[in-house]
């Protein structure tokens, strides 16, 4: 039976993804079947959790996935491993005001699945009174179990002897304490971490996690803290799942094109669904014989030359819209438009199917779910659907051009936001990641 476990935190920051990248590989090394989860939207943290674990990783989203949703995502992941560490997003309780179970929140995933938390701390500049924060956590939510504590930051020994006495004096149990390391970090940019297949040698900064790990922290407590996953009853098939685009899909992925959800590629392959990967930076069009193309969201903000440049592609794009749906999604929708304005503010032609122009000279941060109704059918659904999503990005429109809205959005406490995207004849997208169908 699979157990589980969560690693939490008070805030985000805190170590959360060194110390759950560093636990998946130290226990894959003892000879454990792990894989990974990353509660909420984070695109990046699974890629990370899957080079550690040699597991696929998942997004598990209270709001944005209705629960049958939910619990095939975790299902799924648990199939044929002996552990599965959950990865909290931001601090373990923060979440949105909604229902019960669906805030958003890891810690709705620790009621629904009776997983453990083990908590993160960094103490940098205190020591006693981490015990403070720690009890905080441990009696915030009696739904919620604290299994222990994993000191993060650590100056000394002296250090790590006063907080962890405190802690343990109010009967948490305290797994060990991570040294001040700078070579724990992981690379940033505008959008969070740099992607794990960017990472210039990841195999060995994985590896040095690992060893971190082992060296200051307990990995048999935290094996034995974790328990076996509770899994509801199997809900009925197809509730809320969105269903593949096309039978083969042409799917754009490279380092300007790769932040697509593992459930969706998951869900559309076992539909029977062929995923046909192309890369426009390497100048390369939707193969022939599929029937839809998906851009999805990346960093295309960060290679507008390439992607200018890139002549047969923007006329196998052109050639295939012609024909068959093309549906883009943030940085795919941005590509869709017909042109872009890099940080630096040069203009590159984009592929000019929709209307629409971008800049990310001009930055503003959209963050937040998104509840999206469809005004026409797209490849995400038909006219009148209610999907559920994520947008974050910092780029703007400059010009709406002429194409009708996509869809009318609220935010995830229902706020109404007004139309947004786009569509064009086959064409359409928008700055919405899609995660599930509403329910």
């Amino acid at each position: 039976m699979t157990a589980g476990v969560i690693i939490g935190a008070a805030r985000s920051g805190a170590g959360k993804t060194s110390v759950t990248i560093g636990l998946l590989r130290a226990l894959r090394d003892r000879g454990l079947e792990v894989a990974g989860a990353k509660s909420g939207p984070d695109y990046i943290d699974p890629g990370f959790h899957a080079a550690a674990s040699g597991a696929p990783g998942v997004n598990l989203d209270s709001w944005a996935m209705p629960p049958a949703v939910l619990d095939h995502a975790l299902d799924t992941s648990r199939r044929g491993r002996d552990l599965v560490i959950v990865e909290s997003a931001m601090g373990l309780f923060d979440g949105i005001d909604a229902p019960a179970g669906r805030s958003g929140a890891a810690a709705d995933l620790a009621c629904r699945y009776g997983l453990p938390v083990v908590l993160v701390l960094d103490i940098s500049g205190q020591s006693r009174s981490a015990a403070a924060v720690a009890h905080g956590f441990a009696s915030f939510d009696p739904a919620v179990s604290m299994a222990g504590v994993i000191l993060n930051q650590v100056a000394s020994d002296r250090h790590y002897d006063q907080a962890a006495a405190a802690i343990q004096a109010r009967g948490i149990p305290v797994f060990g304490g991570i040294r001040r390391n700078a070579e724990m970090a992981l690379p940033e940019r505008h959008l969070g971490l740099v992607q794990a297949g960017e990472h210039a040698d990841l195999e060995n900064f994985v590896s040095r996690l690992a060893a971190t790990i082992t060296q200051w922290v307990d990995l048999d407590a935290v094996v034995a803290a974790a328990r076996p996953l509770a899994m509801p009853p199997p809900a009925a098939a197809g509730g809320g799942m969105i269903a593949p685009p096309g039978q083969r899909i042409a799917l754009a992925r490279d380092r300007a094109f790769s932040f697509v959800y593992p459930h969706l590629l998951r869900h559309w392959r076992a539909s029977g669904a062929e995923i046909v990967p192309f890369s426009p930076l390497a100048d390369e069009a939707p193969a022939r014989g599929c029937d839809v193309c998906w851009l999805p969201g990346g960093y295309p903000e960060l290679h507008g030359g390439a992607l200018a440049a890139a002549e047969n592609f923007r006329a196998g794009m052109r050639r295939f819209a012609a024909g068959f749906p093309v549906h883009g999604e943030c940085g795919g929708f941005m590509v869709l438009g017909a042109g872009l304005q890099d940080a630096a503010g040069d203009r590159h032609e984009m592929l000019g199917l929709l209307g629409h122009e971008t800049s990310f000279a001009q930055r503003k941060m959209n963050l937040g779910y998104r509840r999206a109704r469809l005004r026409a059918d797209c490849p995400i659904g038909r006219a009148g659907t209610v999907l559920r999503g994520h947008e974050f990005h910092y780029s703007q429109v400059l010009t709406a051009g002429e194409a009708p809205a996509l869809a009318d959005l609220s935010d995830g406490v229902g706020r109404d936001l007004g139309a947004g995207g786009g569509r064009r004849g086959r064409v359409s997208g928008g700055f919405f990641h899609v995660i599930a169908g509403d329910g």
